[in-house]
């Protein structure tokens, strides 16, 4: 028992021992000295982002216009193809029966048509003859107005006999161009979509999926929202100046599903007319050149906007704090004490800065490090953002060389 007693009573002070070593040879506590500019106007170029979705120039869906098995396919799935350029053929069999039975209607009709012209030509030569005898009064009247009647009637078979032809020939159009149809080619240039039915299958106009899909991607729509909030102060000077906003805004870039950015700028070219009642956004459209066909028809990226401020007041994002969706920064007054002061920022933003908009002037200065350890009303001793970064380098040099400071 008093064994046990004796080295507990060991342990208590080699620990109360090492205690006061680590204290003696730790860090400092913190001297209350913070980093602080002070703030004023200035030119600052950010960056937004907005996620977008991509399309394709022309996104066409391929059905076909006839029913019928499909015989071959031409193309592959992914091939860049060419407008006009034969995709896949259908059996063609039924529809150039079709055409042979609407060519022999037409020439049936084109026979007709000529034997009711000569029975017309014979009876006009009659009714002139007749016509001399009844002015002569050799024949009666009833016997040349009969030959008359003759005449009108086979000018109404003439009229029901080229109506006739139009049918069959309408028929035979029809024919030929549904005989036509059994070749499906491109409407579009572009890149050949998934390619589900094979030959065999059967495919017609009523089909619930389309056979592919073909999409020009020479160039590459991305679409995005942006709120009435955000189009207004993008626009400078409301809805009726955003036409020459557009044309005056830089280039944008995109960064792509990866993290990498596409090599090639695009321009915002295209903004809705009508601001979502739900959503309070608006659709915007950016194009970019896709010369190497990277951007797909579907794509996700997010859109990279530059957005220019002139005479800005800027403050770090690092310098607020945030409390129910407001922001505060401390600003430091004559005396040294800090206040929690509410700013007003713009949504936009590059990720790094906030422009301010109201709750800053010129000349302010605010605390830009340490702000979560303040309290409002603290005394604190400011230095510039120089000083307190030299400050961290030499502690972390004398952290590196063993160097740490001693506790007087």
């Amino acid at each position: 028992m008093m064994k046990k007693s004796f080295f507990t009573m060991l342990m208590l002070a080699a620990l109360l021992t090492t205690s006061c070593k680590k204290q003696q040879q730790g860090l400092p506590e913190a001297d209350n000295r913070h980093a602080v500019i002070t703030v004023a106007p200035q030119s600052a170029e950010l960056q937004t982002t907005y996620p977008v979705t991509l399309k394709g120039v022309q996104d066409v869906e391929i059905r076909p216009k006839v029913s019928g098995f499909i015989t071959r396919i031409y193309v592959q799935e992914g091939q860049t193809v060419g407008r006009g350029q034969v995709l896949f053929t259908i059996d063609s069999e039924q529809f150039r029966t079709a055409v042979r039975q609407a060519s022999e209607a037409v020439n049936s009709a084109r026979q007709q048509i000529n034997v009711v012209n000569s029975n017309i030509a014979t009876a006009e030569l009659t009714l002139q003859n007749k016509k001399m005898l009844f002015e002569k009064q050799i024949i009666s009247e009833f016997e040349y107005r009969t030959s008359q009647n003759q005449v009108n009637s086979l000018k109404a078979q003439l009229g029901a006999a080229q109506a006739q032809l139009g049918a069959a020939q309408a028929q035979l159009a029809a024919a030929r161009d549904n005989l036509s149809f059994c070749t499906v080619t491109s409407p579009a240039s572009g890149v050949i979509g998934m390619l589900p039915l094979k030959v065999g299958a059967l495919v017609g106009p009523s089909m619930a999926a389309p056979f592919t899909t073909v999409s020009d991607v020479s160039q590459v729509y991305a679409y995005f929202s942006m709120t009435e909030k955000q189009l207004l102060e993008m626009s400078r000077g409301g809805i009726a100046s955003l036409g020459e906003s557009l044309k005056q805004m830089p280039p944008v870039s995109l960064k792509l599903a990866d993290g990498t950015t596409y090599s090639e700028k695009g321009k915002i070219d295209a903004v809705g007319g009508i601001i979502d009642s739900n959503t309070g956004s608006v659709q915007m459209r950016a194009t970019f050149p896709n010369s190497q066909r990277l951007l797909r028809s579907g794509g996700s990226a997010n859109i990279i906007m530059p957005v220019f401020a002139s005479q800005a007041i800027l403050v770090p994002q690092s310098a607020t704090t945030e409390i129910q969706d407001k922001k505060f920064v401390f600003v430091l007054g004559k005396d040294n004490k800090v206040t929690s002061t509410e700013i007003k920022v713009e949504s936009q933003n590059d990720g790094k800065n906030y422009v301010v908009t109201g709750g800053l002037k010129a000349g302010d200065r605010i605390v830009v490090e340490g702000v979560q350890n303040l309290k409002n009303g603290q005394e604190i001793k400011p230095i510039t953002p120089a000083e307190a970064d030299k400050m961290r380098k030499q502690a972390a040099k004398d952290v590196k060389d063993g160097k740490l400071p001693i506790e007087m």
